[in-house]
């Protein structure tokens, strides 16, 4: 009986002197995951793509576990200020806008847009000079995903353009095919693999120069915090400046896309 007290003594002045165990860190990210090869799930419903390879390999270095929260994409910053999750991963431009409202890691991908429309239509959107020729968007459509940073492009540099706004590009590039919008503006990489290397692509072109202008596109995309969380940030930074160092980045972009995106 004795022996048992002095046993049972013993571990619990063990318990109480060692340190807590403490759970594993998790971190709930935001996504759209219908924004492919960017976020999307596969046909067995995994969810893939370089923003998700981005966010695994950041819960790796800091040892996180993390899990996906999918909704569309205007709705992510709203609801990553109430709470609903920690990051947004999403090819979100890191925006003097956005900024007002959400912090950004360090960007891990390049952030521009480009023009995309049927070679028959003769389509010229620029001057010689490279600006951009306002006159030419009277009389036609162009459509774009809603609330990203060519809609907010738009609105600032061409905003009596007839603009046709969808929650998807899927959508966009239907109607483009089907001639119910005249030209479309995206991001090049993603028109490059969704439509332009596809048949659907043929009789299509990209029109004009990469429009990269900070003010609207950002310096690049990057992770989505709250304000005020500096200590994850800061960790955050450092692992995607680890993974451009290492080649991390260069090996998921490359899996994607034939060239570098960061």
């Amino acid at each position: 009986m004795h022996k048992s007290i002095a046993t049972m003594a013993a571990v619990a002045s063990i318990l109480f002197l060692s340190p807590a165990v403490s759970a594993q860190e998790k971190l709930d990210v935001g996504s759209e995951c219908t924004y492919f090869p960017f976020n999307y799930r596969d046909s067995d419903g995994v969810l893939k793509g370089y923003d998700v390879d981005v966010a695994n390999e950041i819960g790796k270095r800091l040892k996180a576990k993390i899990e996906y929260t999918c909704m569309k994409f205007d709705g992510l910053i709203p609801a990553l200020l109430a709470g609903k999750f920690d990051l947004i991963a999403a090819s979100l431009s890191i925006t003097e806008e956005r900024a007002t409202k959400i912090d950004f890691s360090v960007p891990y991908r390049l952030s521009i847009g480009q023009f995309v429309a049927a070679k028959a239509k003769k389509l010229v959107l620029f001057n010689a000079d490279g600006s951009i020729n306002k006159a030419a968007f009277k009389g036609i459509k162009v459509g774009i995903q809603r609330a990203t940073t060519y809609d907010s492009w738009f609105q600032a540099i061409v905003p009596d353009a007839t603009v046709v706004r969808y929650e998807g590009t899927d959508a966009v590039y239907l109607d483009l095919k089907a001639g119910r919008v005249d030209a479309i503006m995206s991001n090049p990489m993603k028109i490059y693999l969704d439509f332009l290397s596809k048949p659907d692509g043929a009789g299509f072109e990209v029109i004009g120069p990469q429009i990269a202008e900070e003010k609207y596109f950002g310096t690049g995309a990057g992770i989505g915090l709250r304000k005020g969380n500096d200590a994850l940030r800061k960790r955050i930074d450092v692992a995607l400046t680890e993974m451009k160092k290492d080649g991390t980045l260069d090996k998921f972009s490359k899996f994607y896309f034939p060239f570098a995106i960061h």
